[in-house]
This record gives C-alpha cells, structure tokens and sequence, in this order.
C-alpha cells in the first residue's frame, strides 16, 4: 500500500458521494473561512511561499478542515499521508515515521502527515510524533473539532499553530448547494435538478453549518425524487424534509459543546430569560443528555444565584429531580421546562454564596482561630472550669430571641460576609 501520495486526489470517482466529489480542489473553491484564505491571509501566504509549519485545525464538522490539510499539500507539492485516529495506532505513526525519513533522506523530499480526529489519540500516541515534528521530519496538521488547549498535549501544542475554523452560515450552505446542482463535471448538473427556495433554505438550516451533511441531503433529496414530464426533478421541502428525516443535533455530551450549551443554559437562568433557558434546555434535551445532569444544575443554580430572595426556588429544583427520577423521559422534559422557566423568572441573590466564598478567604488566610469561649460547649466539668460557655447569652431569654453578642473568633470581630440585597 503507498502510504504517500504526490497529488491529493479531491474529484473521486462518478459513484463517490456528492460530498467528496464537491471537495474543492484549490483556495479559489473554498467557501468560507476568509479570515484564514483571503487575500494577504495566513493560509494564503503560507501557500504563496510554499511554507510547510505543523498545523492543528480546529472547527465543527464540515467546515473544511481535511478540505484546507489537502489543499496545502496539493500547493506546497510534498509527500502526503492521511490517517484518522478513529483507527489507527502507534504502529502505523511508526510506518509513517520510517518512511518520511526514508524520503528525506534519499530524495530529500518532505512529508506532510494529516491526523484526523488526533484528539482521539491518547497522550502516549501523541508522543510519538513529538520529536519528528521537532526534528522536521513530519510536519503535522491535526484536525479537531474538540478545543484543542484540552485534547491536545502541551509539548505538542507548542509545536503547532493553531487555526480556527468557523462554522460556515446557511448562505455559504446555500453557495455550496447551489454549485453540487449545477457542477456538470462533479456535481448533480446533469440531472437537471430544481430545488425551491424553501428546500434550499431547509437544507441549510439543517446542516448546521457543516456542508457534508447540507450535500448528503441534497443528494438523498435527488435519489427519492422521479423527473416529471418535463424530465425536471423538483426538490420541494417535503421532499428534502423526507430525505433528511430529522435533524442531527452538534452536540457531543464529553466534549466543548456539551459544556457550552449547559453554560448558555445557566446563563439565560441568571440573566433572567425564560425563553433562551428553555431553548437550550430544549437542546440538551433532544440531543440525549442525561436529564439528572441537567437537573443536578438547577438544584445548584437555585442556591447559588437565586438563594434568599426566593427560598421555594430550592425546594422546586429539589421537586424537579424527584419528579424527574420518578416519570423518566420522555415525559421528564414537563417538570425540566416547569423548573427552568420558574428559575429563570425568579428573583436572583447570590448574597449566601458570595458569603460563603468570603468566609473560605479567611479561613485559608487565617487558619484555625480559636472557638470564643463563651459558645464552647461545656459537657463536663473541667470544661465549666475553663471557662467554656461562660457568659452565653441565650437568645430566646430576650425579646425577638435577639441579643447583642459575638460569634465570630477575637481576630474577626464585626467581618461582614453575608450582605443581603434588597
């Protein structure tokens, strides 16, 4: 098998799926992406001066990042080997490695070696490419969608820049869409298709900026649609929403988009948004998170940034767990929506916690201060004797049950940590 190709071939052949067809060959095709590949841009300089430097792209899936590791490869004219880290190991970095200095050592030819998914490589696999990369005998592009300061080792980070691929927008979709239709020599242009403004806005929306599965849609779309008379398929919505089925939610529960939405989630509560709390909790929800995840949040958040302006609020998100345990999904979503809308809408405090993180300063500057001996409790003797629980005053003997007194250590007389609001 040739582990290195001279020239990156992106047509494919007439039975490859449309997304692989449409692959743009060159920088010209690329849509998108136009703060690394406009012009006087970091991408397009480094293709201009054939520059080769260790690169790992980060971005959501279909945003181009295999598309732009080909295109530099295609443009700086070196060996090229691609594997995915979904399924391979050390032993194939090895096989890679070998003959990347075979090659610059007999024809002085450098190699670019692409890692799809190189998050999925553990720590001893992303080792392993640490001292070619320093040495120069690969020079590496990873591809992630995960936030690579997370998933990627340290040593190895600081070998490689790091580029951020944007989710490309429903019109760059729509440019996409528009080229499969009429691309003759790739695309779908000889079938004399006709999708409608409401299916092309449809697969747009639905790809979520990821334009292999706009043009997976499109050509699902295509293969359940007969010609008319005319010998014209028309794509209408119905036809692309039958194609596409259901939409398929970004959102992976170990990784930065899973903290992302939970984090919009607990903002729009704090912010006060019923409406952008129930959004996102309508996302988490269709996309398979775990429901006590989410419920776990709320309970915290109903001390945390509701606290004493609404004590009900915790015993609702404690209510919410229970019924949420007791009814399972899919009808938990109820009690959820009734939880966040009610969090959202109710008045906020953070005054307890706020305390408590202030209380924590002193008690980690100051350590271990001394009980006052007036609130000791005094259970023998002795401890009479000393003085524990000498002059305590017994709030309930006073009117209120309030009397003036201490209770914090001699060092932290009249410290404030609870300011209430309100």
């Amino acid at each position: 098998m040739e582990l290195f190709e001279k020239k990156i071939k992106t047509q494919g052949n007439k039975s490859a799926p449309l997304a692989d067809r449409m692959r743009p060959r060159n920088i010209e095709e690329v849509v998108g992406q136009r703060h690394l590949l406009g012009a006087g841009k970091f991408v397009t300089r480094l293709i201009e001066k054939k520059g080769l430097l260790s690169l790992i792209l980060w971005g959501p899936p279909g945003a181009g990042k295999t598309t732009l590791a080909n295109i530099i490869a295609n443009a700086v004219g070196v060996n090229f080997a691609s594997f995915s880290a979904v399924l391979s190991g050390v032993k194939d970095i090895r096989a890679v490695i070998d003959a990347a200095k075979d090659e610059l050592r007999q024809r002085n030819q450098r190699t670019i070696l692409f890692v799809d998914e190189i998050h999925r490589f553990n720590k001893a696999q992303q080792d392993a490419f640490l001292h070619y990369v320093e040495d120069g005998t690969i020079t590496l592009i990873g591809a992630t969608t995960e936030n690579p300061s997370f998933e990627v080792n340290s040593p190895l980070l600081s070998r490689c820049k790091v580029l951020v691929l944007e989710q490309l927008t429903e019109e760059d979709i729509k440019v996409i869409i528009k080229r499969a239709v009429e691309d003759k020599e790739r695309g779908l242009g000889n079938l004399n298709i006709s999708p409608d403004e409401d299916a092309m806005n449809f697969l747009a929306e639905y790809a979520h900026g990821d334009a292999r599965a706009a043009l997976n849609g499109l050509e699902a779309s295509v293969m359940i649609t007969q010609p008319d008379e005319d010998s014209i398929r028309k794509i209408t919505l119905e036809v692309a929403q039958e194609a596409v089925q259901k939409m398929a939610l970004l959102y992976d529960k170990g990784g930065e988009e899973h903290y992302n939405i939970i984090s919009a989630f607990i903002k729009s509560m704090r912010g006060s948004d019923p409406d952008a709390a129930v959004y996102w909790l309508a996302r988490m929800i269709e996309a398979g998170e775990d429901p006590l995840f989410i419920v776990r949040r709320m309970v915290i958040f109903a001390s945390e940034d509701v606290g004493n302006a609404d004590p009900n609020a915790l015993s609702l998100a404690i209510a919410v767990k229970d019924a949420v345990d007791f009814v399972g999904m899919p009808e938990g979503w109820i009690p959820l929506a009734h939880g966040a809308t009610y969090l959202a809408s109710a008045p906020k405090s953070n005054a307890s916690y706020m305390a408590y993180l202030l209380a924590l300063e002193d008690v980690k500057k100051k350590g271990a201060l001394p009980v006052p001996l007036h609130i000791r409790n005094a259970p023998t003797g002795l401890m009479k004797k000393l003085g524990y629980g000498k002059g305590y005053k017994y709030p309930h003997n006073y009117e209120g049950a309030k009397v003036e007194q201490d209770y914090l250590p001699d060092a932290l007389k009249g410290r404030k940590y609870y300011k209430k609001k309100g």
